[in-house]
């Protein structure tokens, strides 16, 4: 079964995290495409309410990625509302670093990381439901996984952050074969940094972040309504996505990323500075007082 055209114009698109951020802009994107979105997320926000004001072809559904029982509850509206399934998958709910779950604060005490939950375990055990849901009514489908830059790289300041990320290219990559035995295709978005409500002010002095040097969420969700529709993608492409261009990541021999925010061209010692002062002062208030 080789990889196919899958244009969203008529079909169903589920958008996890399609409220804000590149979600938002995915849903916005998909709907002028023609496509009826199904929007999951926590909490609507003024710009998503304001957008799908009086349009009968985006449903919204609150919903916790973390709690599967809430997958069953937009599925069952899903087929309420439209008496089918989802033919395409945006999977863009996810967390940065918050100040409730990341490595070097280390708040979680009781139960698993958080940001484990959000970004592994949910994009994980949604594609296996769209592997099911698909197969159960004999449809092919498509489905996109937002991951990160910090899924190929690695960036000090957030070590957990770039763990899941690494994890969603890990699963992407093994599930290249799958779409002749299923009939769904699986691709991740590997982008930069990114200008998104998960920067609030403390990390965009943390990462130096500037309009000039960081992503739109526009700009993402191009290209990955580009990996869902478009066959040139097949089944478990990694496409990185900078300032300088996009290029699809090869299994082996990965050359090193151009562009602002690559991590390439990180020599500035203000950039640097800012970087580590958060991690340093949770460090010195780690070691002994003299």
């Amino acid at each position: 079964m080789a990889s196919i055209n899958q244009p969203l114009n008529g079909k169903i698109l589920l958008v996890t995290g399609g409220a804000s951020g590149i979600g938002l802009s995915v849903t916005k994107q998909a709907h002028g495409l023609g496509a009826k979105v199904l929007v999951a997320d926590l909490k609507t926000t003024p710009d998503f309410d304001a957008f799908a004001s009086g349009k009968d072809n985006i449903l919204y559904m609150q919903a916790d990625v973390t709690h599967w029982p809430d997958f069953d509850k937009i599925f069952n509206a899903c087929e309420k509302k439209w008496n089918d399934v989802p033919d395409a998958y945006a999977i863009c709910a996810g967390l940065f670093d918050p100040p409730f779950s990341n490595f070097w604060q280390d708040p979680e005490q009781e139960s698993g990381y958080k940001q484990v939950d959000v970004n592994v375990n949910h994009p994980i055990k949604l594609t296996r439901l769209a592997l099911r849901k698909s197969l159960g009514k004999g449809k092919r489908a498509s489905v996109c996984i937002i991951a990160s830059f910090g899924g190929i790289a690695g960036r000090i300041a957030s070590p957990l952050y770039c763990a899941t990320k690494h994890a969603m290219v890990g699963f992407v990559k093994s599930m290249k074969d799958t779409e002749p035995l299923t009939g769904v295709k699986i691709t991740t978005l590997c982008p930069t940094g990114v200008f998104t409500p998960l920067f609030d002010a403390a990390k965009i002095k943390q990462y130096s972040a500037t309009a000039a040097r960081f992503l739109t969420p526009d700009t993402c969700a191009t290209h990955l309504l580009d990996l869902l529709q478009k066959k040139e993608y097949p089944c478990g492409s990694v496409l990185e996505v900078t300032l300088a261009g996009s290029r699809v990541i090869p299994e082996w021999n990965v050359a090193p990323p151009q562009g602002e925010s690559s991590g390439q061209e990180t020599k500035d010692e203000d950039l640097i500075r800012n970087l580590l002062e958060p991690i340093k002062k949770v460090l010195e208030s780690e070691k002994p007082k003299l």
